[in-house]
């Protein structure tokens, strides 16, 4: 009996939302959780016969972002909690989102799926490959409708570049690039890249026993690509401007 209740205790933690998200047209609504999962809502639209149905927001898509992991060098767990979501701009019919737990970051792709090809010339409508032997005439392979099917893909996978624990990330204007952040560095990555980061805030102490303050957040100016934000344990906000050096240690305000 005390078993179940363990992990009865256990699912109502992994449920705890811990981050939320819209996307720019508030289309869509991102919840992270405790557990390592991403639910994806999306709003109703409107309708004249159910108006009371407006601003109603459904489940449109659920996947596992984050399991949880173990540094053995370090001999600490790594937890799946989904730390911070943040939306891509649209710029398909595809829908782009990063989300971190406190070591990696992953681009999740959420696409629609409405048509299935049918009539392959090497396999049979069950997917089975058929014998060439068997082949006499050449077929057009066409699209037929399906059920309505919402995939999350992971497109890219962002790790091995924090120490501490990541508590915030945010994807610039440029829409090439996004900073992660920790407890004393902020890293910048690009898109496409995902073996090496540029680290361009370090605020660590050559001696650890000077540390006075923590990185709390950073975000990047919606507008300049080349600014940005970070805020600390002291209650400071310090604007950075990265065509200033490359490494940003000395704010610019």
């Amino acid at each position: 009996m005390y078993v179940f209740e363990e992990e009865r205790k256990s699912r109502l933690k992994a449920d705890i939302i811990s981050t939320v998200e819209f996307n720019s047209s508030g289309e869509l609504l991102a919840t992270g959780d405790k557990g390592g999962r991403v639910v994806v809502f999306q709003r109703e639209q409107e309708s004249k016969s159910q108006p009371q149905r407006r601003g109603e927001y459904n489940v449109y898509s659920t996947f596992q972002s984050h399991e949880p992991e173990f540094d053995y060098l370090k001999s600490l767990e790594i937890e799946e909690k989904i730390n911070k979501i943040r939306w891509l701009p649209q710029q398909n019919a595809a829908y782009f989102l990063l989300s971190t737990n406190d070591k990696t970051v992953k681009l999740w792709k959420i696409s629609e799926r409405d048509k299935r090809p049918e009539g392959y010339n090497l396999k049979d409508d069950d997917g089975r490959i058929r014998s060439p032997s068997t082949i006499t005439s050449l077929r057009v392979p066409v699209l037929q409708p399906m059920d309505l099917m919402v995939e999350a893909t992971a497109r890219r996978v962002f790790s091995n570049a924090h120490t501490y624990h990541i508590n915030s990330i945010s994807v610039n204007s440029d829409l090439q690039t996004f900073i992660s952040t920790d407890d004393l560095r902020v890293n910048l990555w690009n898109l496409e890249i995902t073996d090496r980061s540029f680290n361009i805030v370090d605020i660590k102490p050559a001696n650890m026993e000077d540390l006075t303050e923590v990185i709390t957040s950073a975000e990047f100016h919606p507008q300049q690509c080349h600014t940005f934000a970070y805020s600390s344990s002291k209650g400071s906000i310090r604007l950075c401007d990265m065509r200033q050096a490359a490494l940003c240690d000395k704010h610019c305000k």
